[in-house]
């Protein structure tokens, strides 16, 4: 059963969308040097270094989480092989803002797999919540100009972006409808290192079929070595950290509102390195984006 939404489990859910904001301006910023699937494959194969000491014990045959393997398998695919790929790929002909606006779906795609697919209402407060997340996100990406959301237009990467969040929603229940014994769960470097076994399988296999249409690429350099140290620690082991255990103690359905985070935290953190000052209408987008996850987690 999910717990109430408490100040600790909030700000594990609003840690992983300020990475994921980086992780998404770093993936723009080396779009050029390197083809989108093999980031991705590099991206894990850090990250598996990275974890291998704290989590390697789940390697063993004999492990009590291999008895759940088609469960990782699929956690592996959602999450790792899948969702990163896609967001990658996507930003090889989309802008940040065109991405952070299909991003911005996930709450209502969260609300939608439960209902459909998982038995879980939608209930009032939640439907009301996604609309004021979703508002607050329109005025970020518009900065308080309804005009520039007109101007926008929708590129092929978008629905790569689309097929991203899709899979993030299944992902995220996935995460939440656990089997294991409670002891098992706590050990979240043998959970992570599960889904990340998969997950590199499937995020190797998408790099080996993209090499074979002809559509790799790389440019090696400091600037591709810094991306890469930062996407595998912050956005993968530190952001699936926290989204894993925010998940689970408050549920997917709430957990997908604080996803509407990110477009607030990319565009801060453009600010910031465009030596931009906030603006009002951040003030007034973080109050509607936090609103929505209030009234979506009241019980």
């Amino acid at each position: 059963m999910n717990q109430p939404l408490t100040p600790g489990t909030a700000l594990l859910l609003a840690a992983a969308p300020l990475l994921w904001a980086g992780n998404a301006v770093v993936g723009r910023l080396v779009h050029e040097l390197i083809s989108p699937s093999l980031l991705n494959f590099l991206r894990w194969v850090l990250a598996f270094a990275i974890l291998l000491p704290l989590g390697h014990g789940v390697l063993r045959p004999g492990h009590a989480l291999w008895r759940h393997w088609r469960r990782y398998a699929l956690l592996g695919l959602l999450g790792i092989g899948s969702y990163n790929a896609l967001q990658y790929l996507a930003l090889q002909t989309s802008t940040p803002i065109n991405v952070t606006l299909v991003g911005s779906s996930i709450p209502v795609w969260m609300l939608a797999v439960g209902a459909l697919c998982f038995g879980t209402p939608v209930t009032r407060q939640q439907f009301t919540g996604a609309l004021l997340s979703m508002a607050g996100v329109l005025i970020v990406l518009s900065r308080g100009e309804w005009a520039q959301l007109l101007a926008l237009r929708l590129v092929p990467g978008d629905m790569f972006m689309l097929l991203a969040t899709l899979a993030w929603a299944f992902y995220s229940w996935l995460l939440a409808r656990t089997s294991e014994p409670a002891g098992v769960r706590t050990d979240w470097a043998a959970f992570l290192m599960a889904q990340l076994v998969f997950g590199l399988g499937w995020s190797g296999a998408f790099a080996g079929l993209e090499g074979a249409l002809g559509h790799t690429h790389i440019d090696w350099g400091w600037p591709l070595a810094a991306a890469l140290v930062f996407i595998a620690v912050g956005p993968a082991v530190l952001a699936y950290r926290c989204w894993g255990v925010g998940v689970q103690r408050a549920g997917p359905a709430v957990a997908g509102f604080f996803s509407n985070l990110t477009p607030l935290f990319a565009a801060l953190l453009s600010a910031a390195f465009l030596g931009e000052p906030p603006r009002v209408f951040h003030a007034v987008a973080f109050a509607l984006i936090v609103g929505g996850i209030v009234v979506s987690s009241r019980r």
